[in-house]
């Protein structure tokens, strides 16, 4: 059943998973220094943001942009309330995660095997197996020390490399993700190619074969221009965590034509203006976009909302829940 969209009396709490600091910064030529991350992240939580996507553990030389991120985990896993993501794309990436503490380990398999081969360099069949042995390297920890274990289905919806997607593969891919021991999988454009019709038909599909507790998250690209209603079909449907990045930054670099995240701010604004609440608070993010645009000052950034400004007497659904 579909949840209400746009009713300004609406309770719904939102998650926004912010990911620029890996899938934003991965995709530029430009390394960012280790304070400016730092810095960064700490203006984030600030602003409310409660997830963040610090970095992956790959070989430096692969991406020397992330080549930090075991630091980085080790200063966000110090800001009170904060669930640390990283991506990893293989068992030795895992095992860095693991002894670096992050809370939140995402292995990305790609629907599409082309796709899987350019990113990571594995068929679906030995990166099936590269998640069994995180998943076993997991469940050999202490509980309280275990990471939650998503399994990304990237080029979920399209891929420039293939094309068309048969939803009958994600939906297998999805199974055999559970199967291999993943706590969640998560639904990914990493492509830009998704439309509302589309988001809501392929959430369905999944849930139909691994319920809806274990699909709750997508991760969507405004290539097109289509990234905000992609996230409405989203919620609409009732998925309750979305990806975005910090001033739209990045995409995919193994992904021929891949750009353009969802902007954080611009989705934020959205949301809250509709009476979502998402916990962050835009003046903060505005503040933690001028970090960014410090940091990188010939990277170009995105989004409406900061440029525009908010409208005048507007009331956030995150505050105007806080002053009930």
């Amino acid at each position: 059943m579909s949840h209400p969209i746009g009713n300004p009396d609406s309770d719904r709490q939102v998650l926004i998973s912010e990911v620029g600091p890996r899938d934003g910064l991965q995709s530029i030529s430009r390394i960012m220094p280790t304070a400016a991350k730092k810095a960064w992240i700490d203006a984030a939580a600030a602003a409310g943001v409660t997830e963040i996507e610090v970095g992956s553990f790959v070989p430096a030389s692969v991406l020397p942009q992330l080549a930090d991120t075991a630091e980085i985990v080790a200063h966000a896993r110090a800001i009170p309330g904060l669930t640390v993501a990283v991506l990893v794309p293989n068992f030795k990436g895992a095992e860095a995660a693991v002894a670096a503490g992050a809370h939140k380990i995402t292995v990305p398999l790609s629907v599409s095997e082309s796709h899987s081969l350019r990113n990571v360099r594995r068929t679906h069949a030995q990166m099936l197996q590269e998640v069994q042995r995180i998943a076993a390297l997991i469940r050999g920890l202490p509980s309280e020390q275990r990471p939650h274990l998503e399994g990304g289905l990237s080029t979920a919806f399209g891929c420039t490399i293939e094309g068309v997607v048969p939803e009958r593969r994600v939906m297998e891919l999805a199974v055999a993700l559970m199967e291999a021991g993943c706590d969640e999988v998560g639904l990914s454009d990493t492509t830009g190619y998704a439309h509302p019709a589309q988001v809501r038909r392929l959430v369905r599909a999944v849930w139909s074969v691994v319920g809806r507790d274990q699909l709750t998250g997508i991760h969507l690209h405004n290539t097109r221009g289509l990234g905000l209603a992609n996230a409405l079909a989203a919620l609409d449907i009732g998925l309750t965590t979305l990806d975005a990045s910090l001033g739209g930054l990045g995409g995919c670099p193994f992904a021929p034509g891949a750009s353009g995240n969802i902007v954080t701010e611009d989705l934020v604004f959205m949301l809250e203006a509709m009476g979502m609440r998402t916990g962050i608070d835009l003046e903060g993010l505005f503040r933690c976009r001028e970090v960014l645009a410090q940091a990188l000052p010939d990277e170009p950034l995105y989004g409406m909302t900061p440029l525009a400004g908010l409208p005048k007497g507007f009331v956030p659904a995150t505050a105007s829940r806080a002053t009930v």
